[in-house]
């Protein structure tokens, strides 16, 4: 019998983000406390998103909002850096530069394969190829405990399991 075999990736729906994003912007210029303060949130390029007032705080109240539509669209926080969520002065307005993180880095894909590793099920073999890891085994009962370890873990990724054959 052929092996089994998963992909776990870290990939963002980018069309998810942008309606987050559309939802966000409509609630920020709708809402009272954000009227006539020049508050904006707005794509930046392909990967970032720019958020501006004219106050730090109205900055991360726009933050907030912006993370509950993310939520609600089913893309994890995980996907979204802000640094250290400190929003910069630049003139009389603040700004917050928010970007999508995608794909395994090295590191990642190491710790991830390191917990499997050490963590899992004997049998299961694992491959990093670019910026995803191939995980195979014989027995697909093992695969799914891969899988419920790695939701488990405290990974600074969001972690998708695609390829299940």
């Amino acid at each position: 019998m052929a092996d089994s075999s998963f992909d776990i990736v870290s990939k963002v729906d980018r069309q998810e983000v942008d309606n987050a994003l559309n939802q966000a912007s409509k609630e920020v210029s709708q809402r009272y406390d954000f009227r006539g303060v020049g508050a904006s949130i707005t794509w930046s390029g392909q990967d970032n998103i720019v958020m501006v007032a004219n106050s730090a705080e109205r900055v991360l109240a726009m933050l907030d909002v912006f993370q509950t539509k993310l939520i609600k669209r089913g893309v994890s926080l995980k996907a979204f850096d802000t640094g250290d969520k400190e929003p910069q002065a630049s003139g009389k307005e603040y700004r917050l530069v928010g970007s999508l993180k995608e794909g395994l880095a090295g590191e990642n894909a190491k710790k991830i394969t390191k917990i499997i590793r050490d963590e899992g099920p004997k049998g299961v073999k694992t491959q990093v190829t670019g910026d995803e890891v191939r995980v195979t085994s014989k027995s697909r009962d093992q695969l799914q405990e891969v899988i419920a370890l790695l939701k488990g873990a405290d990974l600074d990724v969001a972690l998708q399991f695609t390829n299940y054959r």
